[in-house]
């Protein structure tokens, strides 16, 4: 039986950005997927800042002149804010010795030097090191609480941009903006989120930040069409509809035999959902500890690149995020609006520590402090309670 190096489950951009870099690496690599030739349909974006250097112009499909966040007032903020191109951004993570094979794995067996994968068609992959990159569905790796998650949802459709200028002005991305939202069956607060996608249409999304278990479609829907119609602006129900579900609040996972990548990693962050751009960060960085330490087997390599996902640094982090997330968990809805406009009237240096510092433990540190002197008092109590379980 033939042995890959890497067998990389999960074709998305993390898993693809990895076994790229491995690739790269000279590392024989595999990535296997139940549809390996579909398009990445979900919208994918990033602040600028945290992209690869080396990508290609190709690869960020519109870059608005202006990104703001509304709460109680407008805050225009300087980091630019870019919708990432599908094609092009696989284009650039694909490497001419990549293997990419069609399947889908259900069961791993590990042995002292290496793993065998079952696929549902019965056919068995050998790899040396098995990455499991299925996102937060964690098929290979596990290690998710019992508890119901907190999910991000979002319900949005893709609008003329002519049409909705009067929402959303022409080369402006709305971050997010906290007004009009409408109450429903839960009362649960939503913000709009808006991207041009620089075709003459914008995106236009109601948005549940954290919520457990996520707020539901239909409910984000009817929010979404009563804020537009706010605005004059109704919908057919023909338009191209994007939904938007994913977990939040998800620990690392244990390594165990393999190497987790990407969401099934744990990567998600917290507050903001993006996790795209940190594995885009990260994969050059643990296909180089993997390169390093596979001649000492398979163990030692999973070992390496999880302390390279998971420093002592990025677990400290990590926890004072998902602090973060318990607090928004709790506020009461009217509450909302104002911790985000004490969040965004911080200095947009500690407002960047906190949303893209994922090693830097005194910045972030120093961000929740900032927000917490500033908050109100009752605010101050929840937080101060909350940041303890």
């Amino acid at each position: 039986m033939h042995v890959q190096d890497v067998l990389v489950v999960g074709g998305g951009p993390a898993g693809f950005a990895l076994a790229g870099a491995c690739a790269r690496l000279g590392l024989a690599t595999t990535v296997l997927d139940p549809a390996p030739g579909r398009p990445w349909r979900q919208t994918y974006a990033a602040w600028t800042d945290e992209l690869p250097l080396d990508l290609p112009g190709a690869a960020v499909r519109s870059c608005p002149a202006r990104t703001v966040a509304i709460a109680e007032t407008r805050h225009e903020l300087s980091r630019r804010y870019a919708l990432l191109d599908n094609t092009a951004l696989r284009e650039y993570l694909q490497h001419p010795a990549l293997t990419v094979r069609q399947g889908s794995a259900i069961t791993v067996a590990h042995t002292h030097d290496g793993s065998l994968v079952q696929l549902t068609d019965g056919v068995a992959l050998a790899a040396r090191l098995v990455v499991d990159a299925t996102g937060d569905r964690r098929t290979l790796c596990g290690g998710r609480p019992r508890r119901p998650a907190a999910e991000q949802t979002a319900y949005g459709v893709l609008l003329p941009t002519e049409a909705v200028t009067a929402l959303v002005p022409a080369e402006e991305a709305v971050f997010m903006d906290w007004r009009h939202a409408s109450n429903g069956p839960t009362d649960w607060p939503t913000f709009l989120y808006a991207q041009p996608l620089g075709d003459g249409r914008t995106l236009i999304e109601e948005t549940s930040l954290a919520r457990r278990p996520g707020l539901g479609y239909p409910e984000l829907r009817r929010k979404l069409a009563d804020r537009l119609g706010r605005y004059g602006i109704s919908l057919s129900g023909n338009e191209t509809q994007e939904r938007v579900r994913f977990r939040v609040d998800d620990p690392p996972p244990s390594v165990r035999g393999l190497l987790p990548f990407g969401a099934a990693a744990g990567l998600v962050h917290p507050a903001t959902g993006f996790s795209v751009a940190t594995a885009l960060a990260l994969a050059p960085r643990v296909a180089e500890a993997v390169h390093t330490a596979l001649p000492a087997g398979p163990h030692a390599a999973a070992a390496a690149g999880w302390r390279v996902l998971w420093s002592p640094a990025a677990k400290a982090v990590h926890a004072l995020r998902r602090s973060g997330l318990r607090v928004l968990l709790a506020l009461p809805a009217a509450d909302l609006p104002r911790f985000f406009e004490l969040f965004f009237a911080m200095p947009e240096s500690d407002q960047a520590h906190y949303l893209s510092g994922r090693e830097d433990v005194r910045g972030t540190a120093a961000a929740m402090a900032g927000l917490f002197k500033h908050a109100p008092w009752g605010t101050r109590t929840r937080m101060a309670f909350l940041g303890r379980l």
